[in-house]
């Protein structure tokens, strides 16, 4: 196999990569390794690289430095990410004071696979479009506005929640590490993307504190008996409390796709793979609801920003519990 040459010219200097070459210095602001970083490197090779005042690398670059983007939460930074690695990738040299409607609703239609992508699209775009307005490039906005794409009925997927028998199994033959991970998930009743944040440090005993990524509340959250004795088996001594208690196989802190390949191979040997990692927050909702806490106590513990899906998964446990206080009537 022919080894790649490695690229000229490239020279970092504070996190950032720059093209350096006759005394003068061209950022790429993609990521090294990806296309769009490839696709910037070889447009500035060829001549054709961000020179122009108002191309979308110029302006991207603006914008990664106001505080529209540094005051955004780290989830939101890095799907926003995505979307202008997309756009470097398509259009790094191309004079952004030219888009018009039909080519953000272009964009949407080439990826409407990825539903999800496809509606980031005009939401980053109208963001940077209103950067551009700032600095003096655009008058008007043709990002805003845009109609989002539905989803189609036969992609949408509806998380189910984990029954008492799901539990019971995981508990019973999940391996040390998913077991940590589905006790977090369900005893702290917190986003999927929150529980790799939790270090040693936040936890006292008893409790766990957290500020959640998304909405930035600041919680505390009293451990159940499961959660407690299984922070407390796991807990190294003596412990950094700096340290993360998800882990890697390496000692790092665990990414989230990280936990999520291994929740879902863990779920797809015990036989439980329509329980997914999102379904272990709602689960504890049911708990909660069970326990007798209203939707207000329970949001208080959950950190939603809107009862609706506090409605949703707690209207199904009481259901639940209501049917069995039923049937014993009935009995």
């Amino acid at each position: 196999m022919v080894k790649a040459k490695p690229k000229r010219y490239l020279w970092q200097h504070k996190g950032r990569w720059y093209f350096r070459k006759g005394g003068k210095y061209t950022p790429i602001e993609a990521e090294l390794g990806t296309a769009a970083f490839d696709a910037a490197y070889w447009a500035i090779m060829a001549g054709k690289g961000p020179v122009g005042r108002t191309n979308w690398a110029a302006l991207i670059a603006s914008y990664r430095a106001s505080d529209r983007f540094t005051n955004l939460r780290t989830v939101t930074r890095n799907d926003y990410q995505r979307v202008m690695d997309y756009l470097l990738q398509k259009n790094a040299d191309k004079d952004m004071t030219r888009l018009k409607r039909s080519d953000v609703l272009a964009a949407m239609e080439a990826n409407k696979d990825r539903v999800r992508f496809a509606n980031y699209i005009p939401q980053v775009m109208s963001v940077l479009c209103e950067h551009a307005i700032d600095l003096g490039w655009l008058a008007t906005n043709p990002a805003k506005g845009v109609r989002r794409i539905k989803t189609p009925e036969h992609k949408k997927r509806t998380h189910v929640p984990w029954t008492d028998e799901a539990v019971a199994k995981f508990r019973a033959e999940a391996t040390a590490l998913p077991s940590l991970i589905f006790e977090l998930g369900v005893g702290t009743v917190q986003r999927p993307a929150d529980l790799t944040r939790f270090k040693w440090g936040d936890y006292d005993g008893d409790t766990l504190r957290l500020v959640q990524s998304k909405t930035g509340v600041a919680l505390m959250l009293p451990c159940t008996e499961a959660l407690r004795a299984t922070l407390d088996r796991v807990k190294p001594d003596p412990c950094n409390p700096a340290d993360t208690i998800l882990r890697n196989a390496y000692g790092m802190p665990m990414q989230y796709h990280n936990m999520s390949a291994i929740m879902r191979a863990e779920r797809h040997r015990l036989g439980l793979f329509e329980h997914d990692l999102h379904a272990m927050r709602y689960r504890g909702v049911m708990e909660l609801a069970w326990a007798g806490c209203s939707d207000s106590e329970i949001a208080a513990y959950s950190g939603h920003a809107s009862l609706a899906m506090v409605r949703k998964y707690a209207g199904e446990a009481r259901q639940i519990m209501q049917a069995r206080a039923a049937r014993l009537k009935r009995a």
